[in-house]
């Protein structure tokens, strides 16, 4: 239709539009160009071509149809919150419909104020009140809804005569998805896919529509797919943070200080690519520190290649960190840096930002020095490799470094312990297992991760490098990311002095409690039956340590002060605290940036959020594996100990594994049990039959769920019996003479735990 002379054309009506702050009608319209008469039908007809072209909206309201710019927003809508920006702004974008498929919305930033917005996540939703601000738009949140699947992870099947299915990974949702065959987005049966759950529909199953397929789920690899997806990991470099790492090259040694000549070694597990921190230690030859130490640390200068609002910088912020998986590392820097010109690889001349420290015959650190260096890696050394060095049992490549390098390293990690144990941090001992596959992608094997001396001497010159780092920028009155970790909760201390009372130990609270409090606790416990009990029951009194521009210090290291400085290739944190070290010591001009530092509250709350996410997920990813490895085990029996006590009944811990699981209340048929919070237990009504936190015995692994990674367990009918006056099993965790003690060295041991089939 050409319009008549008298007329606007499309362009000028659609620009109309566009500029008003929310719908329009007809009437409005046609008051703006002058149009009267008969000539509104021949407008009515231009915009009705115009929506049918989709170059305008339309909707309805008061005195008929309105019409928007194309892909607009009414007023007020239900909103998915969808990322975090690199301000660390939350992004929204609006719930999935039948009526918006396919549609193209504008950005929208939800305005934080002071309802507590900071609590929102990813994937939260809210109901928000939306303005028009430039292309976009700006949510203002009128309340948080409660929580509901919009996306949902799982494996599609086909059922005959049902039609298709999404079965759920997370085991929060409580039934199955229909889909339909033209939104299937190409999904074959025993696929993993991502869909969006559709709203409408209000009878039968709800409906969903796969928006991406990844992969078998025969594939045990699918395992940390799910994990990564299901919290929204970024797990694919945009081209151009790739291109930038691609076009990186070798720094030249310039101004930088040359360390090349002193035999630096980096010390890793054997599974690691990326080494970014390096060691050497020598007697000091001041003969006024007689018995003292002079130690270098030396990291990876990531700030050299990822500079600031760089493609790479963003990305990095917006990872946060990396993320380890049994199969998988979704790391925070493309692989050309990571494993290459970040990584101090053997031989290579690699730049770093090290810190030269002198310690006395204690440990005490004296003094120290930042600068920026270039160093050559003298050996990539794995832990039980310069553990049996150290122990008289030399390899081929540790033989010429033993006396030079090693015993050196020792010798001053002697001294940074005699530091420690003056300071008196908090000592949990808390064992974690490691989960090994085999080519095929299954578990070849779960057992304790091994801690050595040569474990605590990396986690000692490390642990006084962060130290360091933060003592120089607080001397500089730099902008600094501290690494902080508050005393714990008073509620929680006095439920752990409860619990504890419960086991005949006694803690006395003071205003303000120390390190030292917990270990007197713990060392009483040692060697007793509730030893693991008391160790959780601490832990869980604690904080949770997070990052934060604001010093509290850190209890649990007992250190007034602290950062995070040795890992920049795989922490967001340590990068700026390197890009701060730089600023305050004048290296260079890639130092923290004004922008940066008046943000640092805003990032330091997104890359804790980004750690948190990172826990969750390679949590999610153990279980899974763990649930499809017992799957070959229904049936068998294990010895199992308790790690929580709740009304949905006992979490387990399998003692030979590590496998998580439950013990429903409905299994213990034999009584009717309570949760008594103070005991940390479960109590029978009757029969006083006693299941409490730390305690162990025999279950039988009765269900598996691989799909979300929930194991099932009872108790053995055998273990079934008579207690004094009461039918029922034998008071476990209660003191009775003839009740074989619990963990390795009684009957009721570890051989009992193995599997029996």
């Amino acid at each position: 239709m050409t319009p008549p002379l008298d007329l606007p054309d499309k362009a000028a009506i659609k620009k109309f539009i566009d500029e008003q702050s929310g719908p329009v009608g007809r009437r409005e319209i046609a008051r703006a160009f002058g149009i009267k008469g008969a000539d509104r039908t021949e407008l009515r007809g231009i915009l009705k071509e115009l929506a049918d072209e989709g170059v305008i909206g339309r909707g309805s309201g008061r005195g008929g149809k309105r019409y928007t710019e194309s892909g607009a927003l009414p007023p007020v809508a239900v909103l998915r919150i969808s990322s975090v920006d690199d301000d660390a702004r939350l992004q929204a974008e609006p719930m999935a419909t039948d009526q918006n498929e396919g549609v193209t919305f504008p950005p929208i930033v939800v305005q934080s104020d002071k309802r507590g917005n900071a609590a929102l996540g990813v994937g939260d939703r809210v109901l928000a009140r939306l303005t028009k601000k430039g292309k976009g738009y700006e949510a203002s949140v009128i309340r948080v809804l409660p929580k509901g699947p919009d996306r949902v992870i799982g494996v599609y099947a086909e059922i005959p005569g049902q039609g298709a299915r999404i079965r759920p990974t997370d085991r929060r949702h409580k039934s199955d998805y229909a889909v339909d065959k033209d939104q299937n987005g190409g999904a074959k049966r025993g696929d993993l896919v991502v869909a969006d759950v559709l709203i409408g529909r209000r009878h039968g199953l709800r409906e969903a529509r796969v928006v991406e397929v990844l992969g078998d789920m025969e594939d045990r690899r699918a395992i940390s797919l799910i994990a990564i997806h299901a919290n929204d990991i970024p797990d694919v470099f945009p081209d151009d943070a790739v291109a930038e790492a691609e076009a990186a090259q070798p720094v030249p040694l310039g101004g930088r200080e040359d360390l090349r000549h002193l035999p630096l070694i980096t010390v890793d597990g054997a599974d690691a690519r990326d080494f970014d921190d390096a060691i050497w230690a020598a007697p000091d030859d001041d003969p006024k520190n007689k018995g003292g130490w002079q130690v270098i640390v030396a990291i990876a200068d990531v700030s050299h290649y990822v500079t600031h609002d760089s493609a790479l910088d963003r990305e990095a912020r917006k990872r946060g960190n990396s993320v380890y998986f049994p199969d998988r590392v979704v790391p925070m820097l493309p692989e050309a840096l990571s494993n290459n010109l970040c990584s101090l690889r053997p031989d290579e001349d690699r730049p770093v930002l090290a810190v030269t420290m002198r310690l006395d015959a204690k440990g005490r650190r004296l003094e120290h020095k930042f600068h920026r260096a270039m160093i050559r890696s003298a050996a990539r050394v794995v832990y039980e490799d310069l553990q049996a060095a150290q122990d008289g049992e030399p390899n081929e490549q540790t033989a010429e470094i033993v006396e030079g390098v090693i015993a050196p390293l020792y010798g001053a990690w002697g001294a940074l312990m005699q530091a420690r144990e003056a300071r008196g941090p908090l000592d949990l001992d808390l064992p974690e297992m490691k989960i090994s596959l085999g080519d095929d992608g299954r578990i070849a094997d779960v057992r304790p991760r091994q801690r050595l001396d040569a474990h605590r001497v990396i986690e000692e010159f490390m642990i006084e490098a962060n130290v360091a780092a933060a003592e120089t920028l607080e001397g500089q009155k730099m902008p600094c990311v501290y690494r902080v970790h508050d005393v714990p909760d008073r509620e929680k201390l006095l439920g752990l002095r409860d619990f504890l009372s419960s086991l005949n130990l006694s803690i006395t609270l003071g205003e303000r409690p120390r390190p030292e409090l917990f270990n007197r606790i713990l060392a009483k416990a040692k060697g007793t039956d509730h030893w693991e009990a008391v160790n959780q029951s601490i832990l869980r009194s604690q904080s949770q340590a997070r990052y934060d521009p604001d010093n509290i210090g850190h209890f649990g290291l007992a250190r007034p002060r602290y950062a995070h400085f040795t890992s920049p290739i795989r922490r967001y944190s340590d990068l700026l605290v390197h890009r701060a070290l730089i600023r305050g010591g004048g290296f260079g001009d890639d130092g923290l940036r004004d922008e940066e530092a008046d943000r640092l509250a805003a990032t330091c709350e997104h890359i804790s959020s980004t750690e948190r996410r990172a826990m969750v997920a390679e949590r999610d990813a153990n279980d899974r594996y763990m649930a499809a490895f017992m799957a070959e085990h229904t049936g068998a029996e294990f010895e199992a100990r308790v790690n929580g006590v709740t009304r949905a009944g006992l979490f387990l811990t399998l003692v030979e594994t590590g496998a998580d699981g439950l013990l429903p209340m409905r299994y213990l048929h034999d009584d009717y049990y309570q949760v008594d919070e103070a005991q940390k237990a479960l109590i029978g009504e009757r029969s006083g039959t006693r299941y409490r936190l730390g305690d162990s015995f025999t279950v039988r692994l009765v269900e598996v769920n691989t799909l979300t990674g929930g194991l099932i367990f009872e108790l053995p009918t055998e273990t079934a019996a008579t207690t004094e006056g009461a039918r029922g099993r034998p008071r476990i965790g209660a003191p009775r003479k003839d009740r074989p003690k619990r963990g390795g060295a009684g009957k009721h041991s570890k051989r009992k735990g193995r599997r029996r089939s």
